[in-house]
């Protein structure tokens, strides 16, 4: 079987080197064969970085990724796998779209009901209404979108 360079690898999953490196050294990858110093692999580490992509895909953090390969019995297969991490991250994926719609109505309700001239104004109505816990949002939106 052919060996394959890290460039070749990286080309034909659609990843950066430096990726492939990195996945190397947490672990999620096994060690290449070094040829004259040069990384090598075979054909299977293609496999490896085709489920690597769909998990990211999925929302699974490389930890998550390292559970898939590496967080189950030797001999557990692909499917009973993919089904625990899918329902751990659906749970996830759930309550964080709950908490979106949260903030929506949120938003909704403040948009239609503040009247307000001034902050000061705003935040004594708000403290006067009462203020419920505040929780730090799951789902962090950046103030440049």
């Amino acid at each position: 079987m052919s060996q394959l360079t890290i460039s070749e690898v990286a080309r034909q999953v659609g990843l950066n080197s430096s990726a492939i490196r990195y996945y190397e050294q947490m672990g999620i990858l096994p060690p290449a064969v070094r040829i004259s110093g040069q990384r090598r692999y075979d054909r299977s580490v293609l496999y490896r970085l085709a489920v690597v992509q769909r998990a990211r895909q999925a929302g699974f953090a490389l930890d998550e990724i390292r559970t898939l390969f590496f967080g189950f019995q030797e001999g557990t297969r692909a499917e009973a796998r993919w089904r625990k991490l899918a329902d751990r991250k659906l749970a996830e994926l759930d309550a964080i779209a709950q908490q979106i719609k949260s903030m929506q109505d949120l938003l909704k309700r403040m948009k239609a009901k503040c009247h307000c001239k001034t902050l000061e104004v705003c935040g004594k109505g708000i403290l006067e209404s009462g203020i419920a816990k505040v929780e730090r949002p799951l789902v962090t939106l950046s103030p440049d979108r």
